[in-house]
This record gives C-alpha cells, structure tokens and sequence, in this order.
C-alpha cells in the first residue's frame, strides 16, 4: 500500500512500471541498462481513489494524462534504477495530493461603492483630457 493522505492509499497493483533505457549521462552503461521509469497509473480503473479526485486529477495532470485515462509520468533524472523509481513514486503522490486538496469556492463579490465612484471619476478626467485636446470649432 502506498499513503497519499490519511483517507487515500493506493495498491501497488494499481501502478504499472516500465524500465526503459534513459539518454544523458552514463557514458557507455547507458546503451545497455533501463535506468529509467516509465510509471503508468489508470486513473479511471482505481477504486482507491474518490471520484471527485479522479477528475481533479485528470485536470491537474494535463498533458501526461492520455485519451483513454492512463496518467504516465517517466523519471530519468538519475543514474540509477532504484532512485529513478523513487522519483517516479514521489511524483505520483505529489500530483494526487495536489488533486485530493479541494478548491475554495468562489465567492461572487461586488464592486464597493468608493471604488465605483473611483471609476467613474477616472472615466470624467480622461474625458476632460481628450476634450481639451480638441481644436476649438469657433462658429
């Protein structure tokens, strides 16, 4: 089981994980070993997760989220297997996280009135301002 908050936790058996060879540093050990992670989570299959969080996720995970709702997260940062692993993971947790906090309603508000009166007198001087720009029309 892996703790995202006190009241979500996924099964490990949610997350599917690919070694796959990383670019970058490693010299010639790069060629041959799969030090990176490719992390596959199906977002739209997990009991685990509450389904507002669901959607919260898909929106806060953007583009790593595909069609069909499998959230894919690569981790290379590392040289090796283990810690790129853990990178992954922590990944995946912060962008739950992030999606289990519930967003502050909005709360419609007005204008007050000192900063309509504000407005409106700023609206008066810009006219002033233009008008006595003008050439004077003499008849």
């Amino acid at each position: 089981m892996l703790r995202i908050t006190s009241r979500i936790s996924l099964d490990e058996g949610e997350i599917e994980e690919r070694f796959i060879r990383a670019s970058g540093p490693g010299g010639q050990n790069v060629n041959k070993t799969a030090t990176a992670v490719q992390l596959r989570f199906r977002i739209a299959d997990s009991p685990s997760l509450p389904a507002a969080v669901r959607e919260r996720l898909v929106r806060v995970a953007g583009r790593r989220v595909d069609k069909s709702g499998v959230l894919t997260i690569e981790a290379k940062r590392y040289r090796d297997q283990s810690r790129n692993r853990d990178d992954a993971l922590d990944r995946l947790v912060r962008l739950i996280r992030k999606a289990a906090e519930r967003p502050a309603p909005r709360r419609p508000t007005q204008p007050t009135a000192a900063s309509r009166r504000r407005r409106l007198d700023d609206k008066r001087m810009r006219g002033q301002l233009k008008k006595s720009r003008r050439p004077k029309v003499e008849e």
